[in-house]
């Protein structure tokens, strides 16, 4: 009875069905998602492999994800392995993996800090394994990204709306997609400040308060949408307000707004307690 009572007043709405493009974008970008959780999770690995078994490395790489450091840890990765070698073979085991090596200045630093390492000595064979892992882990991860973002731009090519979205300064193709995937068409929603206003609850991006009875607590926002279409949302909004003038002048004319207001109300705020406070010492 209470559904039936729901749709004879009207209280529903229709779900509008999403495009097979759309679908497309949210399933790539939410893979995309995990990804580069892996790929994260591959290089924080890194940096505590190499402060344990190489910690000297860092002194020639300020890098350690960079062309030549990866270079090193992949053809020599232990001190020891690096002791056995002049500079001639380091250069050339270099050239193996890489158009531009890294020069005979840094193979002799790295050949004279290998000498003195005071990494660690025992496990050895176990030590190499896993770092031979992770950075499988990483080139599995970054070809995976690439395939994945390769999807991307070929399902935006096949949207009409994504064409006018990327010729705006400071929009990525990622951005572009993330707002298409999880937003679905934008055609679908209503124009004007109603569409704003409908994307950002789809978002989770409008403001809410939290009150009970006579107790209200801060705006804030709701969090309640899509966190993958908020993200993107915010990500950009950076973009252009960094890269495009007219949304970086708008940006800084609404942050002068809220220090004007949030200024007013510290001044009332004061006001309000010097006057308390005249009253107290008034009564006294």
């Amino acid at each position: 009875m209470v559904i039936a009572d729901m749709v004879k007043n009207g209280y529903y709405t229709v779900i509008k069905e999403t495009s097979e493009v759309f679908i497309e974008l949210r399933v790539l970008m939410a893979n995309r998602e995990t990804i580069v959780h892996r790929l994260v999770s591959a290089k924080n690995q890194i940096h505590p492999w190499v402060d344990i078994v190489f910690p000297e490395l860092r002194q020639v790489y300020k890098r350690l994800i960079g062309s030549g450091s990866l270079a090193t840890l992949r053809l020599f990765p232990t001190p020891a392995d690096l002791q056995k070698l002049t500079v001639r073979q380091v250069i050339d085991g270099w050239k193996t993996v890489m158009k531009r090596h890294s020069g005979e200045r840094r193979a002799g630093e790295l050949l004279a800090l290998a000498a003195r390492s005071i990494g660690a000595k025992h496990a050895e064979k176990a030590y190499k394994l896993h770092i031979q892992q992770l950075l499988a882990e990483y080139d599995l991860a970054m070809e995976q990204l690439q395939v994945i973002e390769d999807e991307v731009s070929t399902a935006l090519v096949r949207i009409p709306l994504a064409k006018p979205l990327l010729a705006m300064k400071g929009m990525s193709i990622l951005s572009v997609a993330g707002i298409l995937g999880e937003a679905g068409d934008l055609s679908g929603y209503a124009h004007g400040n109603a569409f704003g206003n409908a994307l950002l609850r789809h978002a989770g991006l409008n403001l809410a308060e939290a009150s009970s009875g006579k107790w209200k607590g801060q705006m804030s926002i709701s969090k309640r949408g899509r966190p993958r279409l908020r993200n993107a949302l915010i990500m950009a909004t950076m973009g252009l307000i960094m890269n495009d003038e007219t949304f970086k002048r708008q940006h800084e004319v609404d942050c002068k707004d809220e220090k004007h207001e949030a200024n007013a109300l510290s001044d009332e705020s004061l006001r309000q307690a010097g006057s308390h406070s005249g009253c107290h010492s008034t009564q006294r």
